[in-house]
């Protein structure tokens, strides 16, 4: 997934970016404080009217504070202040957060790259190539706890092929198979090859017996039908 993908899902509130945020926000050089005002400009909208009257009355926090919040995530270009024509054709400031989201969706790729980085495994490309996107960070721990169990990376391979025989790229649907493999007692790829055996004969056998038995029981050489 592209930078600019990235955005199209932080907009559409797709990912929880308060928390992702929080556990981040220091590499983008701001403050505590100035993270919670962002917060509260992000839940606000993507193109909230610029209000600072109303921010001081809502978080309590005085108005020089607020003013002096919005210089300083302006200049490090988290946000924009700009006049633009509404649908009434008025003009209006406006807060734009197109910086903020360009800048975390770099964050996100960055994280995303130096988890894969950590670990000696092409799993974490197999999965992103089957999906045709990237993975995003609660994707990747998901991998990480498969692999710092030991999980064989040869049965993941199998699971994401069950999984996308069944029509779902779904890293928590491939993660439940793991789970009922496991519980199974099924570690190798010949193991569930072995399930797939008996799955396939077991169909077999349910297929035979709804062959109508009076077919089957007809005594040909008895009819003496015309």
């Amino acid at each position: 997934m592209k930078g600019a993908q990235f955005i199209d899902v932080f907009k559409q509130g797709n990912l929880v970016i308060p928390l992702y945020f929080l556990q981040h926000y220091k590499k983008l050089k701001i403050s505590l404080e100035e993270f919670i005002f962002l917060m509260y400009l992000y839940q606000l909208g993507d193109h909230s009217l610029f209000n600072p009257s109303k921010y001081e009355e809502e978080l309590k926090i005085d108005l020089s504070k607020i003013m002096e919040y919005i210089s300083t995530l302006t200049d490090k270009k988290l946000i924009q202040v700009e006049v633009v024509k509404n649908d009434k054709g008025l003009m209006e400031e406006v807060v734009l957060l197109d910086s903020f989201y360009r800048k975390l969706s770099l964050l996100l790729v960055e994280d995303n790259n130096e988890k894969k980085n950590n670990y000696q495994s092409n799993i974490f490309e197999v999965i992103e190539k089957e999906f045709g996107r990237t993975l995003s960070p609660i994707e990747y721990e998901i991998i990480k706890a498969w692999l710092d169990n030991d999980m064989n990376e040869d049965l993941i391979e199998e699971a994401i092929k069950e999984a996308t025989f069944n029509g779902v790229s779904n890293l928590r649907y491939i993660d439940k198979i793991l789970y009922e493999w496991g519980k199974k007692g099924i570690e190798t790829v010949k193991d569930v090859e072995n399930l797939r055996r008996k799955r396939a004969q077991r169909k077999e056998e349910e297929a035979d017996s709804n062959i109508d038995l009076d077919i089957v029981d007809w005594d040909w050489f008895d009819d003496d039908s015309e």
